[in-house]
């Protein structure tokens, strides 16, 4: 799936729960709206993204997994 996305944000090597501190900060850099692509290799990120999104009403448009990553876009709320 090749989404457009407004941010990028590599988490690759951080574990929990860095990447869901660093993408609340990163739904600040963008507009009601906008996508942020995430890329993971901590797979309790699968678990905690999806919650993130429905606890702060963001969307998950899509998640997948690709040779130990974790592939997420979010369109804030």
């Amino acid at each position: 799936m090749n989404l457009s996305f407004d941010l990028l944000l590599d988490t690759c090597g951080l574990l929990c729960p860095e990447p869901v501190m660093l993408l609340h900060g990163a739904v600040r850099d963008v507009s009601a709206g906008g996508v942020i692509k995430v890329i993971a290799t901590d797979p309790s990120t699968s678990r905690d993204i999806p919650k993130f999104c429905q606890f702060l009403g963001h969307e998950l448009i899509s998640s997948s997994e690709h040779d130990d990553h974790y592939i997420y876009f979010i369109r804030r709320g």
